[in-house]
């Protein structure tokens, strides 16, 4: 069965797309920590990260480091943390997460955002590549 993430990657579920490849998607966290919180997934269902092959898991670390960069120059942040946790989608994804304070990616508040501030945000990473 696929996952959010797969039915998200092939469009049957919409997103705020930052950025894809041939292998990796990035988009908007729906229910973020913070303005500008992506999910980097690989296109491939995969579970658990380290069940990744090599060349995967080395293109979504790059991958997730270009989207970090053009966060960074986008979101007024400190620094754009990562973690990857999966517990809750059985699909490999990295959370970046602008941050300014350790609290900020513990997963313990979240921020409301319009449709519009969704967009413009996405739109923003993306011209930042």
């Amino acid at each position: 069965m696929s996952s959010i993430f797969a039915k998200i990657i092939n469009g049957e579920i919409p997103s705020f797309k930052v950025a894809e490849n041939s292998n990796f998607y990035a988009f908007l966290d729906i229910n973020p920590n913070a303005k500008g919180h992506t999910l980097v997934v690989p296109k491939k269902e995969v579970n658990r990260l380290f069940d990744l092959d090599e060349e995967t898991y080395a293109g979504l670390m790059s991958f997730s480091r270009k989207i970090a960069k053009s966060m960074k120059k986008v979101i007024e942040c400190d620094r754009i943390g990562m973690t990857v946790i999966g517990l809750d989608v059985p699909h490999v994804h990295i959370h970046l997460i602008p941050l300014n304070k350790m609290e900020d990616i513990q997963f313990t508040k979240k921020v409301s955002l319009e449709i519009e501030e969704f967009e413009t945000i996405a739109k923003a990473i993306a011209n930042g590549l």
